[in-house]
Order: structure tokens, then C-alpha cells, then sequence
């Protein structure tokens, strides 16, 4: 067996092949686009070129056939500071061979020692934490778009190779039919009556208007946390521009107060059911089923994404009030069978607590997981972080 880096198309185009021969009768596996996992390695698309670097490689078997691949990954972004230097590892895949995964991860961490690194975290990705971030541990189903799916035996790579525990994303599922917690019914009756709170869901014929408001909240919202950082207007407005095809109106809100906005609740279709046999393909004809499946809204799932609150609405049951407000929406509209909360940190107790109220059913839990390089250093998991109602969801 052999690594080589991917510095040509053919290459390129392997890195794209590996998973079919490993989810080979698998009928939980939904191929990613290829367009999606080009874009992370393309320095033109892919903001994070910007502040780091990438590289990936593909292995090779006996018979020069694709086995398995990973991608390595240095990100100088502030937003996720550390104790040393710290790279990650994702995009990992492998045929069920010990040996073969951990020529990977020391191909890997070879790349990433001669950069100054002395941790690793993985599965990552070379961006935000919103997408192909954590290992499936737990929920062995359909994953929603963008979210990672392995085979069961990934895990015992990783925790033989060295990597430890260094966080746990918990996902919950509330099905349309089931009442809204009472926690959230208790929290809403205690601003519910007061005229200067009000909630709305977005219009698209006024996207840049929401988008100005969803900075507002999530600049606020994460300023000193402790892996904040702020969001500039223009990129927001860009963001909502490219999510307007993909938008149902009814599943993103906002909580005003005396016409300010206080927080938001942003969910999405699960673009994963229109993609599911598109085998990573994404031309003209796929991209009219999408627009077909999106226009007669016949999605089963919907996926919660980000929760916001600014700090001076946290505790005032501003939460309750916006999920009750919102909910009473989304379960009229009939469009929906189940809403997915995305992962919550466990380094966040409150959203963590949000989410089981809001989901009435643990339905999925990955792991990030971090290798030191020097085994003599103590590890220490991901801090918990001060009581905020913000955090992905």
C-alpha cells in the first residue's frame, strides 16, 4: 500500500471514488455532491485559504486500486484558538485494515509535524464547524446534508491510533406531531403578554434585511466567547443570497424586541433527501429535481442549524418564546414530519439542554477527537463553556 498527494485529476478524481467501494451495500450512506467536497480543497471558493493551508492524499492497494484517503488541514483562524499548535485530519475513509488506516494518519501527521503542529483533531473539516465535523458514533441512519457518516469499525481506528475524546456532539429528533416541551410553553408565557416582544419568519423578498439581523444577534451573541469571533454584514447578506433557493420562509425566525432583534431560530429542508441518488453528480438534471422536490416542499425532515441569543435577552425565557411562536407555524404548514436539532457540544450544558427539550429523542452522537504528539503532555478535553442559549445547533 501506498499514499500518494493529490496534485492532479486523476487524483483527484480518486479521492472522489473511495467511498463507493467502501459503502458498497450500505443503503444508509448518502454520497455527498462532489462539487461540495471539491470546494473545500478549491482555494478560490474556500475561505479558509485565506488563514491556512490543505492538502489531502489518496491510498493506494497492492493492485494500485483507490483503499482509502485522508485530508490534513492547518486553520490560523483565531475563532478556535488553542493551548499549542493544532491541525486537524478529515475526509478520512478506509477499507477495513488497521494498517491501512494508520499509514494514513501518519501520512497525516507527518505533513502536519513539519508545519509546527503538536495536536490534531479529527474528523474535521477545513471550515466551519457547521458541516463533515465529528465521527458518527452513535445513530447509524441517513445522515442530514453534510453531515459525516462512517462505518462503525472508524472508530476503533481512531482511538487505537491515539486520538482521545475531545468532545461529544449530541443530536436530537422532535417529530411535527409531538407537543412542544412544557419548559419551552412555561418560558413563552413569561414574556408572551409584554407588546414590546414580537417573532416573525423571514420573507425572501427581504433576505438582506434578515441577514442584517442575524449579524446583529450573532456578533452579539458570541462576543467573549471564548472561540468568538464577528460576522461582516456583506459576507451574511452573501450567505442568505446563496441560501434563498434552499429557503422555506416558515423555518427561519427571529424574536424582536421593541423592534430589535434578540435572537433567531434557523432551520433548512434536509437537502439530503433530493441528493440521496444522485451518486455526488450535480448537473442540470439534478439541479432540476432539487428546484422540483424544494418547489412542491415534499420533504419529510427539516434540520435545525443555529441558535442565537444576545446576552441581555439570555434568561428571559426569549428561547421559549421564539420556539413556541415558531413551532405553532412550522406544525400548520404540514410540510414536515421531523425536525433534526444539529449537534450540540457538550461543552455547552445549556444548548445541550435546549436540545433534549426541544427533541424528544436522542438521535445521533458524533465525537471530535484531538491527538497530542507528545504523549507525555496532559490532555484536557474541550472547556465548558459559560452559560450562553447560543451555540450551533
Amino acid at each position: 500500500m501506498i499514499t500518494r498527494e493529490v496534485g492532479d485529476t486523476t487524483a483527484a478524481r480518486d479521492f472522489l471514488r473511495v467511498p463507493f467501494s467502501i459503502y458498497a451495500g450500505d443503503n444508509n450512506w448518502i454520497c455527498p455532491l462532489n462539487k461540495d467536497i471539491s470546494e473545500v480543497f478549491d482555494p478560490v471558493l474556500n475561505p479558509a485559504f485565506k488563514h491556512g493551508q490543505c492538502t489531502r492524499w489518496v491510498l493506494y492497494d497492492d493492485n494500485n486500486q483507490p483503499a482509502g484517503r485522508i485530508a490534513a488541514f492547518i486553520n490560523n483562524n483565531t475563532a478556535y484558538a488553542n493551548p499549542q499548535p493544532t491541525g486537524g485530519v478529515g475526509f478520512f475513509e478506509c477499507i477495513e485494515n488497521r494498517d491501512a488506516a494508520f499509514l494514513l494518519f501518519d501520512t497525516a501527521r507527518n505533513w502536519l509535524q513539519e508545519r509546527g503542529m503538536e495536536a490534531m483533531d479529527g474528523p474535521v473539516n477545513f471550515g466551519e464547524r457547521d458541516a463533515w465535523w465529528g465521527l458518527l458514533v452513535e445513530g447509524f441512519r441517513p445522515v442530514p446534508y453534510k453531515m459525516n457518516y462512517n462505518p462503525p469499525y472508524y472508530r476503533e481506528f481512531f482511538e487505537s491510533y491515539g486520538f482521545k475524546d475531545y468532545f461529544r456532539q449530541y443530536c436530537f429528533t422532535m417529530h411535527l406531531k409531538d407537543e412542544v416541551s412544557p419548559v419551552f410553553h412555561r418560558q413563552h408565557d413569561m414574556i408572551a403578554h409584554d407588546p414590546a416582544y414580537r417573532t416573525e419568519h423571514v420573507r425572501k423578498n427581504r433576505l438582506d434585511k434578515y441577514a442584517d439581523d442575524f449579524c446583529t444577534v450573532f456578533n452579539k451573541a458570541w462576543e467573549g466567547h471564548n472561540e468568538g469571533r464577528s460576522l461582516e454584514t456583506e459576507a451574511v447578506r452573501r450567505m442568505f443570497r446563496t441560501m434563498k433557493p434552499l429557503i422555506d420562509e416558515e423555518l427561519i425566525w427571529f424574536a424582536y424586541h421593541n423592534n430589535q432583534p434578540v435572537a433567531f431560530w434557523v432551520s433548512l429542508p434536509d437537502l439530503n433527501e433530493a441528493i440521496q441518488d444522485f451518486k455526488g453528480k450535480f448537473g442540470w438534471w439534478e439541479k432540476l429535481r432539487v428546484v422540483a422536490k424544494l418547489k412542491f416542499g415534499n420533504f419529510k425532515r427539516f434540520n435545525g442549524f443555529v441558535f442565537g441569543v444576545v446576552p441581555e435577552h439570555q434568561g428571559t425565557g426569549v428561547v421559549g418564546y421564539l420556539i413556541v411562536e415558531g413551532s405553532k407555524v412550522m406544525k400548520a404548514s404540514n410540510r414536515y414530519d421531523e425536525y433534526e436539532m444539529q449537534w450540540q457540544g457538550d461543552f455547552n450544558p445549556r444548548m445541550v439542554r435546549i436540545g433534549r427539550a426541544l427533541g424528544n429523542k436522542h438521535s445521533r452522537m458524533l465525537i471530535t477527537y484531538r491527538m497530542l504528539f507528545d504523549p507525555n503532555k496532559p490532555f484536557e478535553r474541550h472547556p465548558v463553556l459559560k452559560s450562553r442559549d447560543q451555540q450551533p445547533a
